[in-house]
């Protein structure tokens, strides 16, 4: 298997890289399954933790994509989007612990992904690592 996907296009799924892959395809379906059944049946319920919930799905299937889509530009978006996915757990977590009746319902990121085993702040704290040790030379 060559190390290039296309002419100048890096992997950045080889070795360790292809269980963050993996991982965040996971999440990407368990995110999506989860806010398009609570979105379709019980959206007026609790329509900002649905609606989180469904951001978070988008974040993990366009870092999904561009992990496996390789490249240096590719990289960089997947660095961004890991930060701002970060961001996005650290905010949704904390305001979940300081303001618990904001939100009547979970989302993937409700107290750091408890719910998830913790995964969604350890999944971009891992993918900014692998990110940035696999910049092009």
């Amino acid at each position: 298997m060559s190390a290039e996907t296309a002419p100048g296009r890096k992997r950045l799924v080889k070795g360790p890289g292809l269980l963050l892959v993996w991982l965040y395809g996971v999440m990407s379906v368990g995110a999506v399954s989860r806010s398009a059944y609570q979105i379709a049946t019980e959206f007026d319920r609790a329509p900002l933790a649905y609606t989180l919930s469904a951001v978070a799905a988008v974040v993990y299937a366009f870092i999904t994509y561009t992990l496996v889509r390789g490249g240096e530009t590719a990289r960089k978006v997947a660095l961004g989007c890991c930060a701002v996915e970060l961001a996005g757990v650290l905010v949704v977590g904390t305001w979940t612990l300081v303001s618990p009746g904001s939100f009547p319902d979970a989302t993937v990121w409700s107290k750091f992904g408890l719910g998830y085993l913790l995964i969604p702040v350890i999944l971009p704290v891992t993918g900014l690592w692998w990110l940035r040790t696999r910049r092009a030379a």
